[in-house]
Parts: structure tokens; sequence; C-alpha cells
């Protein structure tokens, strides 16, 4: 009978409006990154795109963690990073649903990312990377939407943590 009790206060958990907001925050930031990355696949997967003096989209196929970190050709190393980020995916989603209203947003922001680059890498065992931000010679590291929308968030949670006292 306990089983039942804790099914119906996760059931309950999940059904408050704040996180049906914070599940159409992680859907929306998914799609957005999705629709993005299969823009990008089909038209400029065989050229640099010149943008301006500072962006290029450049298509490359990341095996590692954010920004190229981890990258292996290893099978055993690749799943093994999966799953530990699955883990994370999953904890950083439980978190979003058990904090308070602003907490629950940020977290939203950071798993919609995540779990961008998470679909990408159990569909393509990689994730497309095409954002090149560059000055003149020196190139930052290529990273795409889904990257962008974890830094916001993480961001987001670091000042609101160091500047805002509760």
């Amino acid at each position: 009978m306990n089983i039942l009790k804790d099914i119906s206060k996760k059931k309950d958990l999940i059904l408050k409006k704040k996180n049906i907001f914070s599940i159409a925050i992680i859907s929306l930031l998914f799609f957005i990154d999705r629709y993005s990355k299969i823009e990008v696949i089909n038209e400029f997967s065989d050229s640099v795109v010149y943008v301006n003096n500072f962006i290029n989209f450049d298509l490359i196929w990341n095996t590692g963690i954010g920004f190229g970190l981890l990258s292996t050709n290893t099978s055993l190393t690749y799943l093994l990073i999966t799953i530990l980020i699955g883990i994370i995916i999953l904890v950083i989603f439980y978190t979003a649903i058990t904090s308070e209203k602003s907490d629950n947003y940020i977290f939203s922001i950071i798993a919609g990312g995540a779990l961008g680059n998470f679909y990408d890498r159990l569909t393509y065992s990689a994730v497309p990377d095409f954002i090149d931000f560059h000055l003149y010679d020196f190139h930052w590291f290529t990273f795409n939407v889904a990257d962008i929308f974890v830094t916001f968030g993480i961001i987001i949670f670091f000042l609101k943590s160091f500047l805002i006292r509760n």
C-alpha cells in the first residue's frame, strides 16, 4: 500500500501547475533544438556557411560531452558516458519538479537542452554541433542550440545562487 501512496504522491507532484509549465518549457526547448539540428543536417551538411565575421555554420559530429570534451571512438566509453548523462538528466528533471518555482524553471531550461543532446547521442551516436563562433583565426568550441540552453540555465542558476539571498 505504501507503494501506491508513493506513486500517487509522485503523480500529484508532476501534475502541479508549475510542473506542467516546466514540462512545456522542456518540450519547447527540445523541439527548437531538434528543428535547428534537422535544418542544419539537411541544408548545411556538406559545406561551411559564412554568416558574418563572427559566426559560421559548420556541421561537426561530437562524440564527447559539452564542447567536445571526452570525445572517444571507443564504444564502451561512449556507452558509459551516455548512461551517465542519462542519469544526470533524470536527476535534473527530478530536481526541476521538486524545486521551488524559479529553480523549477531554471532546471527546466537545463533539462530541455540536455535532453536534446541526449536524444542525438541515442539517435546518431554523436551530437551535431554547428555554430562556429570565431574572431579572426581564433575559433571557440563549435556548439549547438541545446548547448546554449544548458549554458544559459547554468549561468542563471549560478547568478541566482550567488546574487540573490533567500
